[in-house]
Parts: structure tokens; sequence; C-alpha cells
């Protein structure tokens, strides 16, 4: 029996390749994780591995034959979703109700009123703390989106600062949690 049903979406980040970690982690548990990616996402981490690790087909095309109306479905089944990694340029997007790519579009179909949708920041320091980043997460807080902070820490691109993705197993035991308390309900 499911122990849930979550909404992973990936954006294209050197940091997707925890996002698996976080899959894995909730597949184990019995939670059924449907992936949905980012153009750019897949440029990180292959829909090979997504599918191989949550055992379901990808939603990586809102053009794709038989799969028009997938970012209807997809966000009408699922409990939570949850956007790990999120980085600055699919925050910005999606603050701005950009619907263009399969995680625009899901995030405009799911009912934010009445299911959780939360975020893991990954980025650059700067881009992190840039005015139209913080602009844009303090305007999805206010859609209810529930924001969990990324750490400081090492990046890749050698700096150190604000920006870096949350640990997976914290991530992964935050949604879990949730799922719980949402069985509850």
């Amino acid at each position: 029996m499911s122990r849930g049903n979550i909404l992973l979406c990936l954006s294209g980040s050197i940091s997707a390749y925890k996002a698996c970690t976080v899959i894995s982690r909730l597949t184990q548990a019995g939670v059924t994780v449907q992936t949905a990616v980012t153009p750019g996402a897949l440029r990180f981490v292959g829909a090979a591995t997504l599918e191989g690790l949550s055992g379901r087909p990808v939603f990586s095309d809102l053009w794709e034959p038989g799969r028009a109306m997938d970012h209807i479905s997809l966000a009408r089944e699922a409990d939570l979703a949850l956007l790990c990694p999120a980085t600055a340029n699919t925050v910005n997007r999606l603050s701005a109700g950009l619907a263009d790519d399969p995680v625009g579009a899901l995030f405009l179909a799911w009912e934010h009123d009445k299911k959780p949708w939360w975020i893991a920041p990954a980025m650059n320091h700067r881009m992190w703390k840039h005015p139209a980043t913080e602009a844009s997460l303090a305007k999805l807080r206010s859609w209810g989106v529930r924001v969990l902070d990324p750490v400081d820490g090492p990046q890749a691109c050698g700096e150190t600062g604000p920006g870096r993705l949350a640990d997976p197993e914290q991530i992964a035991a935050e949604v879990l949690a949730e799922l719980g308390r949402l069985r509850k309900q």
C-alpha cells in the first residue's frame, strides 16, 4: 500500500543528482513518486535514471503524443509536490506564472489552496540573494509555497555561501513526515 503520492519536479542544476537520493528514499519508504522535469534538468540527470528510481515514466514534454493532459492528471493524483532542485530560473519563472514546460504547467494546474507545493532551492549564493529571486520567493510564499531553504556551504562554482541544496536525507524525511500528517487528516 502506498504511503502517498508525490510529484517530484526537477530543474536544471548540478544538484539534480541529489534529488535522486530523495526519490530513492521516498520510493523505499513506499511512496509513489512521479517525476517531472524542465528541459535543463535532463542535462544533469537522465530520464532513464529517474524512471529507474521511481518506476514511472518521466513527464518531460508537454507535446508528447498521448500526454497532452498530464499536467492536469498528475496534479490531481499527487498529494504533495516538491521542486528539487529549484533553480533561480525556475523560481522566477513560477512566480511569473510561465507554463511552457512541464514544471510550470503543473504548478499552474496545482490546487495550491488544498495541497502543499514545496521547493528546495539550489543556486549560487549571489543568485539566492538577488532581488529578483528574493521577490519571487516572497511571492511564492504568499501563495502558500513552502520553501526548504538552502544551506550555507561550498558550491559547484568553487565559491561558498547560502544556496546549497538542503540535505537530501532531511528533505526526504520532511516529505515523509508531511505525507504522514496529510494521511491523518
